[in-house]
């Protein structure tokens, strides 16, 4: 739904310099994500650690002619056929904008929060009332502050119904929500621990995610839940409450009961006080309380009961994530397929555009029809092409019949299929070489059997990373730092054992300011990659010093050795200024100029120009140690005394930095110009030992299952007794996959469908043995060794290490497979 400049002018009520017509379509906060230049509308928006104005002139030059700003720019005169829209703040212009835009719409809007579950209900929501309507929804998880107002923007002259998330980390932050989204069904999920460090209470936070539902016709709930009863009597809504109790049968919706088979639950209920029933294909706690939600949701518009039950046993498992894997012939496997829609579309093309450092692979898209979308195939599908146009995608197939009608408007290399039967019976997806491919496809057309085609299977375990994790344990660490502090990011042993390439391009997408490897080696594999940032090497050998040179490389200095080498090869090289990073050895002692040296390294360093300190740094030796802050706080006073020394020797700024991840915790005063964050990227806390988000989940496959008599014994030496009739499962993973043998013989457990399953006797060196006797579970069902809900910290405390080892242990034969939300 189109919008004129004028239009947007009144209702942000800014002031505008430039007099050019424009009709804004497309709506951009982030510069990186630019499609549609002549149509967009740039909201400047400035955060604690960065500021959308600096990336005008490059927008500008690049076609974008429409921007939302704070601060006009000091030479106007050079953007004579722009608009700027001027107002106090961009991110409120951008939640105005959207609440004008919701306010164009008579429709009903479902409105849903809670801790967990909301994309999930979304999700199901739309597979469950999507034939009946045309809807709107959030992309993905787009619930913040700023993505609210990107979904609901989203509503068009087709929407029927709007289904958007929001989400919360901080009191005060939902009363815009609201006006943004002005729900008229509401829908709380549950209230947890998540970004509770920002409220006063659990009460607190239910209070303030149920401001989202002022002014709703009805609000749906978990009746059964003491907090969020307490706290739906305080809010007096005047909506209707439709509270589903398992243990009230005065409710108006009652659950009689839940039975749960191998594969599915059957759930009867009373609804008004008919009774009815329903089978969903999931049996996890999780499954069965969003599906209630959706039950009541469906049960208020009305949606026939059979239907009901017909399409709750056909729900999906959601995929909230863009999963990256090897593919096969040398390609990288984007798999998105879980919706298909416009939006969506956009955000994965997107993120495949972003990916140019794979190497020159030719950009592959499959893509079905776009179903249920409200709009004319030729208004669509002249949207879809241009979106891959502007996505500078180089080959596109196409499956279903309206895509291929519209195939002459893709000017690329095309193929078209009637059906996803025509496109596996060909021989196209075997001539993929080299490629980065994108599966989208809509549900219909079970798109899962070409990324099952196309993908690599090497191994049944693999190592699942969650770049959206990484990037909130990111996050989470910079709201500790001054605005201007810089951060270090460590990517050493392939990123924690994450794997270095996807970790240093999320990094570096989100604008880190050095990543650090240990070895030369490592840098310049990523340089070949693509990534771009500065580099620092941790650990550099004196053989390497011309790939350092050669790739830019910034070494730390350590020894008047290294120094003296390293200028004696850069003289060789005719390399001068070159960046180094000079290590003050304040009390590790393990390697660094002592601060007695500090005189004699200014006299070296000033009697040439080969090499040029970009900063100094220390290491702290116990700052994730109460018992050692004394010794702490004498290793910073040190470095300030010898860091201030050297920088009073140069006329340059020389950065300084001695914090580590526990040091940015828990000594504020000590960030200096730079901090280095390393165990706490990858989801743990160094000080208090507990998990942030979690990254990184290793996962199996139960391989077989057989009954055991007991005394028998399992595995090699007999080590493992049996007392009872017992089930064993084989799994497919062992030390030489990173699995330490000290966990076997009962000394810990992973999980098999959510429950613990003991080590039974010695981890061999491919396979292990675990007790499933009280487990329901089969042959190929998912084993847990570490994740979500089994940390790592679990792992490393039963052997007595660091969290670091547990990682960094996995092999490089385990499967990486990287996604992101």
């Amino acid at each position: 739904m189109r919008n004129s400049i004028e239009n947007i002018t009144s209702l942000l009520n800014a002031k505008r310099v430039g007099t050019r017509s424009a009709e804004i379509d497309w709506i951009l906060t982030d510069s990186r994500s630019l499609c549609f230049a002549e149509e967009t509308l740039f909201f400047a928006l400035k955060t604690k650690r960065n500021d959308g104005h600096k990336y005008i002139p490059e927008l500008y030059s690049r076609g974008v002619r429409n921007f939302v700003v704070s601060d006009l720019p000091a030479s106007i005169e050079d953007y004579a056929e722009a608009n700027f829209l001027q107002v106090a703040s961009p991110l409120r212009g951008l939640q105005r904008l959207a609440e004008g835009h919701r306010g164009r719409f008579d429709v009903p809007v479902i409105g849903i929060t809670g801790s967990n579950g909301k994309t999930i209900v979304k999700e199901w929501l739309y597979q469950l009332l999507g034939t009946e309507r045309i809807i709107t929804r959030s992309p993905r998880s787009y619930n913040s502050q700023i993505g609210v107002p990107l979904s609901v923007w989203l509503m068009n002259e087709s929407t029927e119904l709007g289904i958007f998330e929001a989400g919360i980390s901080e009191m005060g932050e939902m009363e815009a929500l609201q006006s943004i989204v002005r729900p008229t069904i509401g829908v709380l999920t549950n209230i947890g621990g998540a970004h509770q460090e920002n409220f006063f209470s659990l009460e607190d936070k239910c209070m303030e995610k149920l401001a989202l539902f002022k002014g709703c016709d009805v609000v749906i709930y978990d009746g059964d839940d003491e907090l969020i009863n307490s706290c739906v009597a305080k809010s007096l809504f005047t909506a209707r409450e439709i509270a589903w109790s398992r243990k009230d049968n005065e409710r108006p919706l009652f659950i009689e009961s839940i039975e749960k088979g191998g594969a599915s639950t059957t759930i009867r209920y009373r609804y008004l006080g008919m009774p009815n029933e329903y089978t969903i294909p999931f049996i996890d706690e999780a499954s069965i309380e969003n599906s209630l939600h959706c039950l009541a949701v469906c049960l208020y518009l009305m949606l026939p009961t059979e239907k009901i039950a017909e399409r709750m046993a056909g729900l999906e498992q959601i995929a909230m994530r863009l999963e990256v894997k090897e593919g096969k012939n040398g390609c990288i496997l984007i798999n998105d397929s879980y919706n298909s829609d416009l939006a969506s579309l956009d955000i994965a093309l997107d993120f495949m555009s972003r990916r140019s450092e794979d190497k020159g692979r030719k950009r592959t898209l499959i893509l079905s029809d776009l179903l249920e979308t409200g709009q004319t195939s030729k208004l669509l599908y002249r949207k879809v092409a241009e979106l891959v146009h502007n996505r500078k995608v180089d080959k596109i197939i196409g499956v279903g019949e309206e895509i291929r009608l519209a195939s002459a408007r893709f000017e690329i290399e095309k193929y078209f299929f009637r059906t996803t039967e025509d496109l596996l019976s060909s021989d196209m997806l075997g001539k993929l070489r080299n490629e980065v491919v994108l599966v989208k496809g809509s549900r219909s057309f079970h798109f899962d059997e070409v990324t099952d085609r196309l993908e690599l299977k090497v191994h049944e375990t693999i190592l699942e990373i969650n770049l959206n994790a990484l990037v909130d344990n990111l996050n989470h660490y910079r709201s500790k730092l001054k605005p201007e502090t810089k951060m270090v990011c460590m990517v050493k042993a392939s990123a924690y054992g994450a794997g270095s390439y996807e970790i240093a391009k999320t990094l570096q997408d989100h604008r880190v300011d050095y990543l650090a490897v240990a070895v030369a080696d490592e840098g310049s594999e990523l340089r070949k990659a693509g990534i771009t940032s500065s580099i620092i090497i941790m650990n550099p050998e004196l053989t390497a010093f011309k790939t350092m040179f050669d790739y830019k490389l910034e070494p730390e200095i350590y020894s008047f050795g290294l120094l003296n080498e390293l200028i004696k090869a850069a003289e060789k090289e005719g390399v001068t200024n070159f960046p180094v990073h000079i290590k003050i050895d304040t009390g590790m002692h393990r390697l660094g100029f002592a601060p007695s040296e500090i005189p004699e390294l200014v006299t070296r360093l000033k009697r040439q120009s080969s090499v040029i300190p970009r900063s100094v740094f220390s290491h702290l030796v116990g700052s994730d140690s109460a018992q050692f802050d004394a010794f702490t706080r004498t290793q910073i006073e040190t470095f300030e005394r010898v860091s201030k020394e050297l920088q009073a020797a140069f006329p340059h700024k020389i950065l300084r930095h001695i914090c580590n991840t526990a040091g940015i915790s828990r000594y504020p005063g000590a960030q200096f110009d730079m901090v280095r964050l390393g165990l706490g990227l990858y989801g743990v806390d160094p000080f208090t030992n507990r998990m942030l988000s979690n990254v990184s989940t290793l996962k199996t496959t139960i391989l077989q299952i057989r009954e055991v008599p007991k005394e028998d014994s399992i595995g090699y030496s007999r080590k493992g007794r049996l007392t009872r009739d017992s089930r064993i499962a084989a799994i497919p993973i062992g030390y030489a996959d990173g699995l330490n043998r000290r966990l076997g013989n009962g000394n810990a457990y992973c999980l098999v469908n959510g429950q613990k399953a003991l080590y039974v006797g010695n981890i061999c060196m491919d396979v292990c043995m675990i007790d499933v006797t009280d487990i329901d579970c089969k042959e190929g069902d998912k084993v847990i060794i570490f994740g979500d809900e089994l940390p790592v910290t679990v792992l490393s405390e039963v052997l007595d290490t660091i969290p670091y080892e547990i990682l960094t242990s996995v092999s490089n034969r385990v499967k990486r497979v990287y996604f992101q939300g």
